[in-house]
């Protein structure tokens, strides 16, 4: 198979994930205002379950049949619109790991080197992480906060431009380009759950949903993503600062880009002060929680503002 054949194959893969993504989101969508208003399902002392969400030193329970079929997912599986959402989601992540690979198939390096690439693979963070939180603490009203910026993200990726072009000087290190935007989708990824539990539990009080999980667990599982998220932009500014004195010359040059990744690095640091030394919870820990991921997407987005070294990208 040629390899403009292989980048159309992305290119139809990427098509498909972004229109699954959509559906997982309108699927959930539904399942959320289905739920509004509803009143408790009522249920006997022996049929309640529960569902440990932190870890083993402190674990946060929470009745896993209070959003049975909704928002937290039940022991068996019941087939409503929240659990076709969720078979979407993971169907549109297995398509644009397909995607993704292809694109390095067909340009023999890592799907990272130009916007179009990065958003993709950023979108792939993103439902990814989606995914995963939400298989290990079985909360599906994280997509809803999610998806929309993940598919946002791959919207934005169709309209920049997708051709292959050369890479430049300071991208032929196949090894570090890797690695280090493989961490930055990592870290950002997580960034984002983290974003939707901080936006869930500002909202909770307002949105009068039965089955939502209490500001309690939303807080732990915000807490949970960052701790992921916050070591991985550790070692991608580390590796950043690395690459930069092989390609420039130059640990560090204050470069939009660079200054952008610290100040992200900074206000997530605090987040996890003020968390576990100060114990911030609720309103206060969400909102520096969406303060990080803006500068996660002004990260993302400002050197096309401000050009800079990293002009490219």
């Amino acid at each position: 198979m040629s390899a403009v054949s292989v980048l159309e194959t992305s290119q139809f893969l990427l098509l498909a994930a972004t229109i699954m993504v959509a559906l997982s989101l309108v699927a959930h969508v539904g399942a959320l205002a289905r739920r509004r208003g509803a009143a408790p399902r009522a249920q006997t002392a022996p049929e309640r379950q529960r569902v440990a969400v932190g870890g083993p030193e402190e674990p946060v329970a929470m009745d896993a049949d209070a959003g049975r079929g909704a928002f937290v997912a039940p022991s068996a599986p019941e087939r409503g619109l929240a659990w076709y959402g969720v078979r979407c989601a993971q169907v549109a992540l297995v398509l644009l790991t397909g995607a993704l690979v292809a694109r390095a198939l067909a340009t023999g390096h890592g799907p990272f080197a130009n916007q179009h690439e990065f958003a993709v693979s950023f979108g792939w963070g993103m439902l990814a992480a989606a995914v995963f939180f939400e298989w290990r603490y079985r909360i599906r009203a994280l997509s809803v906060a999610v998806l929309p910026v993940a598919l946002a993200m791959l919207m934005y990726a169709d309209t920049v431009d997708a051709d292959v072009q050369p890479l430049v000087p300071a991208l032929q290190n196949h090894l570090l380009l890797n690695v280090h935007v493989a961490t930055a989708v990592a870290a950002y990824g997580a960034a984002a759950v983290a974003f939707g539990a901080a936006v869930l539990s500002l909202l909770r009080p307002r949105l009068r949903i039965h089955g939502l999980p209490s500001a309690e667990v939303l807080d732990e599982v915000g807490y949970r993503a960052v701790v992921i998220s916050y070591p991985l932009m550790t070692i991608m500014i580390i590796l950043g600062a690395i690459w930069a004195d092989i390609a420039w010359g130059a640990y560090w040059s204050w470069d939009p880009k660079e200054t952008a990744a610290l100040v992200t690095w900074l206000i997530y640091g605090a987040y996890l002060h003020a968390r576990v030394v100060r114990d911030w919870r609720g309103n206060r820990a969400s909102w520096l929680l969406i303060l990080g991921f803006a500068a996660v997407l002004f990260t993302f987005f400002g050197n096309l503002f401000f050009g800079g070294l990293h002009s490219y990208a």
